[in-house]
């Protein structure tokens, strides 16, 4: 245990320096990741000496990074996409795999040794592929979208490559065991194999619908963050155990316990709690995986690795630009399908020791394809280094593979109350799509009876607004009734958000004050206004004429209005403030009195 909490020391450290670098020069952090990770490892280095310990670790990441996923994906969308996840993805996986499985045969690799080498480099690196995108802003666009349905496709492939491992070894002539035995469902018959694996998948599906969210309710009400942290995760690790023991693919079930919880109001607080541990983790991935590039292997056979390498990129980019092709995509968004899936992925290190375990691989030719497979890794994050530089198609936004849905214009209320309630209500009446954030798990749950989308989690952080939309919503009204969490909240949107224009309640006067100090100018005083009238009806009910009535009611807000402003210097000064108060009062008194006999007069 020493040694792998040494490793990771060692990688955070590298990579706070390494990518940092990265950066600034433009290459963008998986690259920076990658070469920070080949610095360390044992074969340059030597700073960690077992980079694989860490890996198996860090693949927590890709779990964790597919719940994320889930979540954003309510299960009509996913339906909707289910064209592009078989079509797309089953056409990319068996052309990829009989291309590829044709080039081994053809260098005399054995026949079931070629398939499981075809199967293993058809798969693409889901960390990378979607990291990636997601850094260019462009896993929304349809690329995005068709390279996640593929890559999704792909995780599902996963669990029958495995189960055909021990029937290639059985064509093989090995008698030695798969290590896909060595989960809990390894002494059923098939059936049962298939019934079992049903019925998990089944109940991680009705656990998430309707046992999560009362639990969700009453962990959020203890008001305890990290407790609610602490579930998510507990979650995510449940589920990762849970597929594990019946030898799926621990993603795949993550993948699917996001789906069911995306409709959830706990849905932009979950993503606001795990998107530091996957950045972490998905952080000491790529590291891993850079440290993990056996560079003496490469030095001995260096035509042969890095020629098989750009076979494999140049094959799988030919075949998913002939995807591409044919599910009509425009040029540039084939050149950018093909780039971002051309590589291998990370399940071809789980299938490359499945097949070494069973005896279908022998150790040469694993120890090959893992190298080739962290190379076209790296060749991977330079191509859209390349293409970042020389394409110039992120300033092209009239290019097809910029077809993301356009900045959402809407609102961002935070506090829903019976305040922010009646400004929602207004909103919804002239169409203006809202995005709703309260702390309040109770108000939460009565909001959504009502139809309202609405989610719970403090708008004080600046992940949960990032999730709410803050960087493409036109306003973020800020109507909570606790000062301290307001004034948290306009801190936060300052900073991070600078173009999100703010407007705010204000509890009392002080609050106001304060507000003002933050660069707030649309600030309402929540009585004010209210009390105008409750003092205009007061004035009636002395005798007043209701015109009077209204025009006293009139002057004396505009008053109060502009010596709010005026007096804002002397805030803070007690003494000063009191009595400039009790002169601007006096001066309004006189004002009154002489609209009102003026008002005499005249009739």
């Amino acid at each position: 245990m020493q040694h792998v909490l040494i490793d990771v020391a060692v990688y955070l450290c590298a990579a706070v320096i390494v990518v940092t670098l990265s950066k600034r020069l433009g290459f963008g952090s998986v690259l920076g990741y990658l070469v920070a990770g080949s610095l360390l490892g044992p074969h340059v280095l030597n700073f960690v000496s077992h980079p694989e310990s860490v890996l198996h670790f860090a693949e927590f990441g890709v779990v964790i990074m597919l719940f994320l996923i889930g979540l954003e994906l309510r299960p009509h969308r996913l339906w909707n996409l289910r064209r592009a996840i078989l079509g797309m993805g089953g056409a990319q996986v068996v052309l990829s795999a009989l291309a590829l499985s044709g080039v081994a045969t053809a260098m005399s690799v054995a026949p079931a040794e070629a398939v499981l080498i075809g199967l293993a480099l058809a798969l693409s690196s889901t960390a990378i592929v979607l990291q990636t995108l997601e850094e260019r802003g462009l896993l929304s666009s349809s690329v995005g979208q068709n390279s996640f349905s593929v890559l999704l496709f792909q995780d599902i492939a996963v669990i029958p490559i495995l189960a055909a491992v021990p029937l290639l070894a059985r064509s093989n002539g090995s008698s030695a065991e798969t290590p896909v035995g060595h989960d809990l469902l390894s002494a059923f018959p098939a059936y049962w194999q298939a019934l079992i694996t049903l019925l998990v998948i089944v109940g991680i599906i009705v656990i998430a619908r309707y046992l999560l969210r009362p639990v969700f309710r009453v962990i959020a009400n203890a008001q305890q963050s990290e407790l609610f942290t602490g579930f998510v995760l507990l979650i995510v690790v449940s589920v990762t155990l849970a597929m594990t023991a019946i030898g799926l693919s621990p993603a795949l079930g993550a993948f699917i316990a996001g789906v069911v919880l995306a409709e959830s109001e706990f849905r932009h607080e979950i993503e606001a709690d795990l998107n530091p541990f996957k950045g972490l983790l998905m952080g000491l991935f790529f590291l891993s995986v850079g440290a993990s590039i056996d560079y003496p292997l490469l030095v001995d056979q260096p035509l042969l690795i890095l020629g098989a390498a750009l076979a494999l990129m140049l094959i799988k980019f030919m075949v998913l630009y002939g995807v591409g092709t044919a599910f009509r995509f425009g040029p540039s968004e084939k050149v950018l399908f093909g780039i971002s899936l051309s590589q291998g992925g990370e399940f071809a290190f789980v299938i490359s020791a499945a097949g070494l375990t069973a005896g279908v691989l022998s150790q040469g030719h694993a120890q090959v394809l893992n190298l080739v497979v962290a190379v076209t890794m790296v060749g991977t994050a330079l191509l859209f280094m390349a293409f970042d530089r020389f394409s110039s198609l992120r300033q092209r936004k009239s290019d097809r593979l910029y077809d993301r849905p356009s900045p959402s214009k809407g609102v961002i209320i935070a506090g829903y109350g019976r305040f922010g309630q009646i400004i929602g209500r207004m909103m919804n009446s002239y169409k203006i799509p809202l995005t709703i954030l309260d702390s309040s798990p109770g108000q939460v749950d009565l909001v959504r009876r009502y139809g309202n989308k609405v989610y719970y989690g403090d708008a004080s952080r600046r992940s949960l607004l990032e999730q709410a939309g803050a960087n493409d919503a036109s306003l973020l009204v800020v109507a909570v009734d606790n000062p301290v969490k307001s004034l948290s909240i306009v801190d936060t949107a300052r900073k991070h958000f600078p173009e999100l224009k703010v407007i705010a309640r204000a509890v009392d006067r002080s609050h106001a004050y304060e507000l003002r100090k933050r660069g707030i100018q649309a600030i309402r005083r929540e009585t004010f206004h209210s009390a105008l009238k409750v003092g205009e009806d007061a004035l009636i009910a002395l005798g007043q004429t209701p015109e009077l009535a209204a025009r006293h009611a009139q002057m004396f807000g505009e008053h109060d209005e502009r010596t709010f402003e005026e007096l804002a210097p002397l805030w803070g000064d007690e003494k000063r403030y009191g009595q400039a108060v009790n002169q601007n009062l006096e001066s309004l008194r006189r004002v009154l009195e002489e609209d009102r006999q003026r008002k005499e007069e005249s009739e």
